[in-house]
């Protein structure tokens, strides 16, 4: 029984280093980078862990229980989804600063670029419009990221405890710790944002900008890597959950 407990109990501190992966802190960073209050983006952040740990608990939660197997296109595809969410969410951003900074009467944009900021702009308005969309926007980014985390907590726990019960209690404990985690870091990141949008607000817009080209250019990046380094898109795929 100690020993379970002392597993749990690390559980739940490896949630909330699981929080830290780049990964996260980038789409949480590009989220975060519209507040311009601490209260409104602190809350963000255990959202995002709510929705990480319902993907953790219901794929993890499968495979403890059911043994599945997931195939290495599969495991890959579940992560090639972040690299695209990650590129959205930067193109959401960018696509918000650049309207932000053009006069609202301007004729419509005439090269493909700025049609495409514009086609980001107007989906993301239309959708601002709804109160709940600001927290199903987080909730949305964890369920995603849950996708390509699940499988390796999972292969975890398999190897680890025996006991089909006691590891589903494990991903509850793992889940608890990642909403944690998420919560002080958005706090952390959150503070700088509403500090500078009290103040400055051309600085404000500049760190939006860089959260949404650091999240477009991580992003891309992930999608090469998986797409070919690691083979989604060659006849060899190669996947190591981790």
């Amino acid at each position: 029984m100690v020993s379970v407990l002392s597993l749990l109990l690390l559980g739940f501190f490896l949630g909330m280093r699981h929080a830290t992966d780049p990964d996260h802190v980038v789409a949480v960073t590009t989220i975060v980078s519209r507040e311009r209050t601490l209260r409104a983006a602190a809350p963000l952040g255990a959202i995002w862990g709510l929705g990480h740990t319902l993907t953790i608990l219901l794929v993890g939660g499968a495979i403890v229980l059911f043994g599945i197997v997931v195939p290495p296109r599969v495991g890959l595809t579940m992560e090639f989804s972040v690299a695209l969410m990650l590129m959205l969410l930067g193109g959401l951003s960018l696509a918000r600063i650049v309207r932000q900074t053009r006069d609202h009467d301007a004729a419509a944009p005439d090269s493909g670029h700025e049609r495409a900021h514009a086609v980001l702009f107007g989906l993301d308005r239309r959708l601002g419009r709804f109160g709940a969309y600001r927290f199903v926007r987080p909730l949305v980014v964890g369920v995603v990221h849950g996708m390509a985390g699940s499988a390796a907590v999972a292969l975890l726990v398999v190897g680890t405890i025996h006991d089909p019960g006691w590891a589903l209690v494990y991903l509850v404990v793992f889940g608890a710790g990642t909403i944690a985690g998420m919560l002080l870091i958005t706090t952390a990141l959150a503070i700088p944002f509403a500090y500078v949008a009290r103040r400055f607000e051309r600085l404000h817009r500049g760190l939006g900008l860089a959260a949404g080209v650091s999240s477009l250019a991580f992003g891309a990046l992930l999608a090469y890597e998986i797409g070919f380094v690691q083979g989604l898109f060659t006849g060899n795929p190669q996947w190591v959950p981790g």
